[in-house]
């Protein structure tokens, strides 16, 4: 269990109350969900080398602790919700792909309907960055090292490390997840995440909020797929794709508010 402090409100008085939060709960269609607490992280990198946009390494504040997804969104969970599979790949247990950012948030409206809350939502972008970091700095959630990444992550090899995709996207939690309990987040699919594209992060939320301005229509896509090398798997690689997009590359994964 995890500790969380509420602060409720009686009048003009505020009362700290400390409820135990459960560390991982499963919803009506068995989605599993870990706890993500709250804190602190630099988020961006200052060494961009084979892309032209700037990142630069900048802090963020998460204030309030949230449950991700330990996997991505399978076929099976989707079907049980959207009653069909758009799906290039196909298999229960195989992340849903072909799903365009607007998909997911339809996806994400009707899951809310059936579990009867607003709780569902996409991750932001800071709050997938802090929850696939999982409190390291390194380049990837467990090392520098890209031949490591064979152990944590499906992707193609493109000369730095032995190719394991096989060219499709594979089962969702095959590999070793992160010291967090996330899997697959880097490689298998890109997942959309709630923001608009960015081309730095100068006047970005440093609150782990969702940044949304400019072009709507242009959104996020975090974590590299089954087709991209290690440097475009980092923790810290962004995509910037057309929120209308479908490609058997791009899935998603949830979070619920607490």
């Amino acid at each position: 269990m995890f500790l969380i402090t509420i602060i409720l409100f009686s009048g003009c008085t505020a009362n700290n109350i400390s409820v135990d939060i459960p560390e991982q709960f499963n919803n009506s269609i068995g989605m599993e969900f870990t706890l993500i607490p709250a804190g602190e992280f630099y988020m961006g990198t200052n060494s961009t080398p084979i892309v032209a946009f700037d990142d630069p390494m900048h802090k963020v504040t998460i204030d309030n602790a949230f449950y991700m997804a330990e996997y991505e969104v399978t076929q099976s969970q989707w079907a049980a919700i959207m009653n069909d599979d758009p799906s290039y790949f196909k298999g229960d247990e195989l992340p849903v792909e072909q799903v365009s950012w607007y998909d997911a948030q339809e996806f994400i409206e009707r899951l809310n309907e059936i579990e009867n809350t607003d709780k569902y939502r996409l991750p932001t972008e800071a709050e997938w960055e802090y929850a696939c970091r999982a409190g390291t700095s390194t380049d990837l959630s467990f090392t520098d090292e890209a031949t490591d990444l064979d152990t944590y992550g499906w992707s193609d090899s493109y000369g730095w490390c032995a190719l394991n995709s096989n060219s499709t996207t594979n089962p969702v939690g095959q590999k070793e997840p992160n010291s967090w309990g996330l899997y697959d987040m880097h490689g298998n699919v890109w997942e959309w995440v709630q923001d608009t594209w960015e081309n730095n992060y100068e006047g970005a939320p440093a609150d782990g909020s969702a940044w949304e301005e400019g072009d709507l229509s242009n959104r996020v896509g975090r974590g590299g797929s089954w087709m991209d090398g290690p440097n475009i798997c980092k923790s810290h690689f962004r995509g910037s794709l057309d929120a209308n997009s479908t490609s058997n590359v791009l899935g998603f994964r949830v979070v619920k508010d607490i």
